[in-house]
């Protein structure tokens, strides 16, 4: 049977009911009329179910959500009927429509914990930045970069609070518009194997950044990216942070070693040559073992993508590893030879005494102590 546009149909996310318009499955790109729904969007929204599950459970305070851009409120719905004891969740959209949806689809759901509001998102959040109406867990969602609502969305967030936030700006983030990767997130990237990780660090970095302007610390508890977003997910505390966790990673472009430091070098310790830097960024962990750990656990009480599991135990093994990864294909290239299999290369790197794991952040990726040539060195016995 055949469906008109812009039809409104019923569909079935984690175990709750979410009503989208029929060319958001249909369409190879959807339509933001008369609201935006991204059906490969689901892992993501998986991952949200089981971090915010999984924050809840050891968290003392009000299990209050607030979504500044809930579009017709897919992620909010499910945090509201798949996540036990929330007491309210916020749907906030400036899309009318948008919004008229999530209210429709509340009543599917039968549920009661909510309020709804049609606002600009500076706006909403400035409405509960004040003690006792903020958020437990604060969500930005938005096409595009989220640095425009960072400030207002820390200030949201009640300590020892998350605040979760999305990246779609991935031209921007690996290096093809640099000056408005300076302007946006205040660093500089550079295009490498590894351009996700630099791109997460960038994001990461700039909340760092506004956050201390604020007085206010970070600490990332979990990661995630796929083809067409990147998204972090911190805790916020009220207190400064005496770390300073910002620096720049180094980059050879010409033998590809790397490291991360708090100073800018202009020389490769390797090769010598003339190293590529981008930053300043993030230079701190990117998982909290512990927390991701409890995530795992987590997980199996909920209806999510059997990736999940997979990928949270490669977070578990890379959360203590060193920041940036090699790939097999890049080393292989560098020994003009076929790349060796992830299992094998890691073994090698074992046997020889160097730290090493997969990472989450590529299927062909692994992170390890050994520097690269020492690697090549390695992978060629």
């Amino acid at each position: 049977m055949q469906t008109s546009v812009n039809e409104i149909i019923e569909i079935t996310e984690g175990t709750t009911k979410i009503l989208v318009p029929s060319n958001s499955i249909s369409d190879k790109v959807p339509p933001r009329d008369p609201a935006f729904f991204n059906p490969r969007a689901r892992l993501n929204r998986d991952f949200s179910i089981i971090v915010y599950s999984t924050f809840w459970k050891n968290f003392e305070g009000p299990k209050i959500f607030l979504d500044g851009m809930s579009g017709l409120g897919a992620r909010t719905l499910r945090v509201a009927n798949e996540i036990l004891n929330v007491e309210k969740v916020f749907f906030n959209d400036v899309n009318s429509k948008a919004i008229e949806l999530a209210s429709k689809s509340t009543f599917l759901n039968n549920l009661q914990n909510f309020e709804i509001s049609v606002n600009e998102v500076c706006r909403f959040f400035s409405l509960h930045s004040k003690k006792n109406q903020r958020g437990s867990i604060v969500d930005i969602d938005p096409f595009g970069s989220p640095t425009k609502y960072i400030d207002c969305g820390i200030r949201a967030t009640m300590h020892g609070g998350i605040l979760s936030s999305t990246a779609t700006d991935l031209q921007v983030l690996h290096g093809l518009f640099v000056n408005a990767c300076k302007r946006k997130y205040y660093g500089t990237p550079v295009k490498t194997e590894y351009s996700n990780e630099i791109a997460i660090r960038l994001i990461l970095g700039c909340i760092s950044i506004v956050a201390a302007r604020l007085d206010i610390q970070i600490e990332p508890v979990f990661v995630d990216n796929k083809m067409h977003y990147y998204r972090t997910y911190v805790k916020i505390l009220n207190k400064p942070d005496t770390a300073d966790k910002i620096g720049y990673i180094l980059h050879c472009k010409k033998c590809g070693h790397r490291s991360l430091s708090k100073i800018q070098n202009e020389n490769c310790d390797v090769c010598n040559s003339k190293l590529e830097i981008a930053g300043p960024l993030w230079l701190g962990k990117l998982f909290d073992k512990k927390f991701v750990e409890s995530m795992l656990e987590e997980s199996k009480n909920h209806s999510v993508d059997k990736k999940c599991e997979s990928i949270l135990e490669k977070c578990i093994l890379e959360s203590e590893m060193p920041g940036t990864y090699f790939t097999l294909d890049e080393i292989a290239s560098k020994m003009k030879v076929a790349p060796l299999g992830l299992k094998e290369a890691l073994n090698k790197l074992h046997q020889e005494g160097f730290l090493s794991s997969p990472t989450s952040l590529s299927t062909t990726g692994f992170r390890t102590n050994c520097k690269i040539n020492k690697i090549i060195e390695i992978f060629s016995n």
